[in-house]
C-alpha cells in the first residue's frame, strides 16, 4: 500500500532503518513512524534496567507530498516511557541538540532522494537553537 509518491511502507521502513538505531519499529503504525535517541544516561552506577537517559524522540507522518514531524526533548524513564522534562544543563542540550540535528539531516537528505518533503508541524514551539533546522522549509 502506497504511502507517499508511491512508497511502500516496507520500502520507508528499510530506507528508514538504514538512518542508524533511531527507529522503534515497534511503535510504528501504517501511517506513523517513530524515531527516538537516547542521548545520555542519567546515572550509570544504576542498574541497566534502571537507568534513565536524557533524548529526543520524533514522531513522523505522510500527509501530500511531504512527511510532517514534531520533536521532543525529555527523559527516557526506567518504565520505558518518554517524558517531557526541562534540560537545565546546558553540556547535556548541546548533545541532544548535536545528535538531534545529526539524525534530522540524514533524515532530510534520505527523504528528498525519493522526492519526499520534510515540514515541521506548524503548532508546536521550536527550541531557540534548533531554527536552522527550518531553513530549508
Amino acid at each position: 500500500m502506497p504511502l507517499i509518491n508511491a512508497h511502500p511502507k516496507c520500502k520507508l521502513m528499510k530506507c528508514f532503518a538504514a538512518l542508524g538505531p533511531y527507529l522503534r519499529e515497534s511503535q510504528c503504525q501504517k501511517d506513523y513512524f517513530f524515531f527516538d535517541c537516547l542521548a545520555i544516561c542519567v546515572d550509570i552506577k544504576l542498574a541497566p534496567e534502571k537507568r534513565q537517559f536524557w533524548g529526543w524522540w520524533l514522531e513522523l507522518r505522510p500527509e501530500d507530498k511531504c512527511f510532517i514531524y514534531t520533536y521532543q526533548f525529555g527523559l527516557y524513564t526506567q518504565d520505558e516511557q518518554w517524558m517531557v522534562k526541562k534540560i537545565k544543563a546546558a553540556d547535556i542540550q548541546q548533545k541532544l541538540e548535536t545528535t538531534f540535528i545529526d539524525f534530522y539531516e540524514r533524515l532530510n537528505e534520505m527523504l528528498a532522494s525519493i522526492d519526499c518533503e520534510l515540514r515541521l508541524e506548524s503548532n508546536i514551539n521550536v527550541l531557540p537553537n534548533m531554527t536552522r533546522l527550518l531553513v530549508s522549509q
